[in-house]
């Protein structure tokens, strides 16, 4: 059965009148629309079990605040029992909604003991107004996601209404993010934690508007400086490569791995890859591709020499295993209706301030794929989507002038934020408060996720004594 639209869910909360109107009730206070209430989902899925939500309205753009709105959507997880005050997550992405942290809530409740978890939806993602208002909406063909003739005339509405298009900004964004944090905060401690793209949207609203108050700031898989080239997305297929050909060096430096491959396993892959009939056996028939995804996750990574000596000895099982597995890892996010990617967020955010190089071609795209054993798709995306970039503004590779006591958490094989890029953005930031950067050993890109048990352990030290335990932990 297709969810409810969330404007049908607006009118659900305003007849219902729940939660937040009572809580108003019992201050002797009138109820304002955007206290949190009661989300009529919270039944639907056992994650979602005693959660509230608010809808919050901001300036499509801040420098005309009296012109056209958007919707924040935010979801609160109060803490069970007394609380001792707030965590904001941000999401990563471009893109993404906070639906992907409704998965793990364990682990942030035991990271984060005793305080509510604030989950808002960036604009353009989830439950907040989208880019692409028709084509995105709940009701429509790919529900959140685009599907079939969606595709085209959404790009096309874009391109028809630039001017709103630009607004979905980075900076605007982090007004946005300040905005929540200052509405619905509630006088005590406040903590905010932001994963990859969301450690460049936190630092982005540190320097343009830092929220009044802010105990500390958790910075999982950071992104490299803004100015810097060599790490940008149009170079994601170099660092997915690094990462995968350290994988293969592992098992050339174990000497019952490389017997069972017969050969080293570099020498494996690139047979795999330089063969149109082995090439034929993975799914898409592009090896590169298919491996580099493999690198997110530790457990299937430390499968590839298992599955390339099954292809060189005509053995699939462990290739259909990894490639069941591997889509297995999304299904617990890909559940909740706004967890679909806003690819036209991407589009719009990438083309912008991730990358280096806006006259990149696919002919470039493909030389330098050519070279490599492992690839992003990323790169190939980025060609072609200049028209809808909006001009970087003055808060670009600006760093913010003070800060907070801060964590990093950075895996060592992480094949979207290098751990050399997260140090090269270490060096750019304020020490006054002082920055903790714990190396996660084997470690790759959201470690909330992938490393859960280092998370907890290191973040839960550092909230309760503003310092990390150690300076690595491993897997």
């Amino acid at each position: 059965m297709r969810c409810p639209t969330f404007a049908a869910v607006a009118v659900l909360w305003g007849a219902l009148g729940l939660g937040g109107l009572a809580q108003a009730s019992a201050q002797g206070t009138a109820p304002r629309a955007d206290d949190f209430v009661g989300c009529p989902d919270a039944k639907s899925d056992a994650a979602l079990a005693g959660s509230l939500c608010a809808r919050f309205g901001a300036p499509l753009d801040y420098a005309a605040p009296d012109g056209e709105q958007v919707e924040l959507f935010v979801r609160k997880f109060p803490a069970v029992g007394r609380s001792a005050g707030q965590v904001w997550l941000v999401a990563g992405g471009p893109g993404e909604s906070g639906a992907s942290f409704y998965p793990l809530l364990k682990t942030l409740r035991s990271s984060f003991p005793g305080y509510d978890l604030m989950i808002p939806d960036h604009r353009g993602t989830g439950f907040s107004s989208r880019l692409c208002q028709k084509e995105e909406s709940a009701d429509s063909a790919g529900g959140a996601a685009l599907e079939g003739a969606e595709w085209a005339t959404c790009f096309e509405a874009l391109e028809a209404h630039s001017k709103r298009t630009r607004a979905f900004t980075i900076t605007h964004s982090a007004r946005d993010l300040r905005a929540l944090m200052e509405r619905y905060s509630t006088g005590r401690k406040t903590w905010l934690y932001g994963v990859s793209y969301g450690t460049q949207l936190v630092l982005r609203m540190m320097t343009v508007a830092p929220p009044k108050r802010l105990d500390g700031i958790v910075l999982d898989s950071l992104v490299p400086p803004e100015t810097t080239g060599q790490w940008d997305l149009s170079h994601r297929s170099a660092v997915v490569d690094e990462v995968g050909r350290g994988v293969l060096a592992r098992c050339d430096a174990d000497p019952g791995c490389r017997a069972r491959l017969g050969n080293s396993a570099v020498a494996a892959m690139q047979g795999l890859v330089d063969d149109p009939k082995l090439s034929e056996a993975v799914p898409g028939g592009r090896p590169k591709l298919f491996f580099g995804a493999l690198l997110d996750s530790p457990a299937l990574r430390a499968r590839i020499p298992l599955i390339l000596a099954g292809i060189r000895g005509g053995d699939l099982a462990p290739l259909r295993k990894v490639e069941q597995d591997l889509e297995a890892l999304g299904a617990p996010f890909d559940r909740f209706p706004q967890a679909s990617l806003s690819i036209p967020l991407v589009a719009v955010i990438s083309a912008s301030e991730n990358n280096a190089r806006p006259g990149l071609t696919q002919a470039q795209v493909d030389a330098e794929a050519a070279g490599l054993l492992f690839v992003s798709s990323l790169p190939g995306q980025l060609v072609g989507r200049t028209s809808l970039a909006y001009p970087r503004d003055e808060w670009f590779g600006r760093s913010p002038a003070t800060l907070p006591p801060v964590l990093v958490l950075q895996g060592d094989m992480d094949p979207k934020t290098p751990l050399a890029g997260a140090q090269a953005h270490l060096r750019l930031l304020p020490e006054a408060a002082g920055v903790n950067l714990v190396t996660v050993k084997g470690g790759p890109h959201f470690l909330l996720y992938t490393a859960p048990d280092c998370f907890k352990t290191t973040v839960s030290t550092f909230v309760q004594k503003r310092r990390a335990p150690r300076a690595a932990c491993s897997l």
